[in-house]
């Protein structure tokens, strides 16, 4: 009889791109979910949660060809007899999900419509250092109106969730831009055809990696990059080069004097006109609210994401340095961005729907947070009752319902008893603060032992022995006081 050749195991690891998230990690994102959704309720956005699932056909703005459906996001067809059951696919983010709960629900939702969204969205991209295939977005959109009170709204919104999570003022700013003012230049210098279009908007996002001159010079005939390959250009003249390097270096020293600039820039376009027209409405709506340029402000140089938007564009920038992989400094960077978007909804309904709208990337907020010292990389674990003698084991559970019932998280050991050593390891690797010590001896005087973990591991590390001696970390008290103790204990009062 031929050998049954043994299954292998399966490997355990997380596939490419993604990744497991573990206690503190998970507790800090939930607390600052729970922060940012303060803020949006608190601006009158109802919580919408959609389907993490919604068809390929929904999320058409992603797909390149009908040859390769799936591509860009995680993608399946749904099996049916004549293999043409309907593609589905993984959200590849909140915005569009909206689109069509909106279009699908519009004659019962109210116009306009503001909600915000919290959770993980999925892409079908090639994952690289901190960039995974999972991650969490947290948006708050208003849907129905053109106004732009509506986008000065979701800016001063963005401003006052950063400042609700930890970020102080100085360390962030808010930068507004608008599609419209460079479809202006665009038309003031010239360029109709949509492929050297692209490459402008394409050249305009290197304005901070190779500056003014860089930028000419890719306007133009092309560049010698710093390897000393040669790039070629877009091929402008230098009068339709013009108008958009005006564009780029149009910030002034305050909002007014950058409108100024930029409606220069735009020359007689009609387009950039009202593009100017609407930044400088937003920025009156602001500054009539309380939100000066220290904190939200006019810049030509955001143009992140200017071909998806139709008009207004925003990004909140960090400002604060850090180090990178090699020890030098730069600044944080972007950890949200938004904008005005009027043809999404139109894909379901055929007419015009405004829309407009920020995305949070939550990881990146986390990283930045922890990079202030605004929350521990590690969290507090629970008081921990340790187990001298398992046929207590009903008080050993009493003592940690009254802990749990006075809102001290707790926890028995659970594991083997029978050396005590490894409790106390135990707690260690669980960060608790307090461990709860009660043997027979204990239960028969009704007292209990207190040991201050916290307290404890300063000692350790820098008392002398006297010291030591003078602060024990290990108390004997009544059963009765055992709340009371630990509670001034985790209160910092010992």
């Amino acid at each position: 009889m031929a050998k049954v050749k043994k299954q292998p195991r399966p490997k355990a690891e997380t596939p490419k791109g993604f990744r497991d998230y573990f206690g503190a990690e998970v507790t800090q994102r939930t607390e600052m979910l729970r922060q940012i959704a303060e803020v949006y309720h608190l601006y009158g956005f109802d919580a919408l949660e959609t389907s993490a699932v919604e068809t390929v056909e929904a999320l058409g703005k992603f797909l390149p060809d009908v040859d390769r459906p799936n591509e860009g996001v995680f993608a399946w067809q749904e099996a049916d007899e004549d293999d043409k059951g309907d593609w589905l696919a993984l959200r590849y983010d909140m915005t569009a999900p909206l689109a069509r709960v909106y279009a699908q629900h519009r004659n019962d939702l109210p116009t306009p419509y503001r909600r915000y969204a919290m959770g993980p969205v999925w892409r079908n991209e090639k994952p690289g250092p901190g960039r995974f295939r999972q991650f969490y977005q947290c948006d708050a959109d208003t849907v129905g109106t053109a106004s732009m009170a509506a986008d000065a709204e979701i800016c001063a919104l963005l401003a006052d969730t950063l400042e609700a999570v930890g970020i102080a003022r100085g360390d962030y700013v808010v930068r507004i831009n608008n599609r419209k003012v460079l479809n202006g230049v665009l038309e003031t210098a010239g360029v109709s055809d949509e492929s050297q279009a692209a490459d402008v908007l394409r050249t305009i996002d290197k304005f901070d990696k190779v500056g003014e001159s860089g930028v000419r010079e890719l306007l133009g005939k092309g560049r010698l990059d710093a390897s000393g390959a040669y790039i070629d250009g877009v091929g402008l003249g230098d009068d339709q080069a013009a108008p958009v390097l005006a564009f780029l270096t149009a910030k002034g020293a305050d909002n007014g004097e950058t409108l100024d600039r930029l409606s220069a820039a735009v020359g007689g376009s009609a387009m950039g006109a009202e593009g100017v027209d609407e930044l400088r409405q937003i920025a009156d709506l602001l500054s009539a609210q309380g939100y000066g340029p220290d904190r939200i402000v006019i810049d030509p140089s955001v143009v992140r994401g200017l071909g998806y938007y139709t008009g207004p564009v925003y990004e909140a920038e960090l400002t604060f340095d850090i180090l990178d992989e090699k020890g030098r400094k730069r600044q944080f960077g972007s950890v949200a961005g938004g904008g005005r978007y009027d043809g999404l909804v139109k894909r379901f309904t055929g007419q015009d729907v405004p829309a407009t709208g920020v995305s949070i990337g939550v990881d990146r907020l986390l990283a930045a947070l922890r990079e202030k010292g605004r929350i521990s990389a590690t969290a507090q674990g629970p008081v921990v009752v340790t187990v001298m003698d398992r046929a207590r084991m009903a008080d050993y559970q009493a003592m940690v319902a009254e802990l749990r019932q006075a809102g001290i998280r707790a926890e028995v050991y659970l594991g083997n008893p029978k050396n005590f050593g490894n409790q106390l390891k135990y707690a260690d690797r669980r960060n608790s603060p307090v461990a709860v010590i009660a043997g027979g001896d204990e239960f028969d005087a009704g007292k209990v032992q207190i040991k201050d973990l916290i307290l404890g591991a300063q000692i350790a590390e820098n008392a002398t022995l006297e010291e030591w001696k003078e602060r024990p970390s290990q108390f004997e008290m009544p059963r009765a006081e055992l709340v009371a103790k630990v509670r001034a204990i985790l209160d910092g009062q010992g």
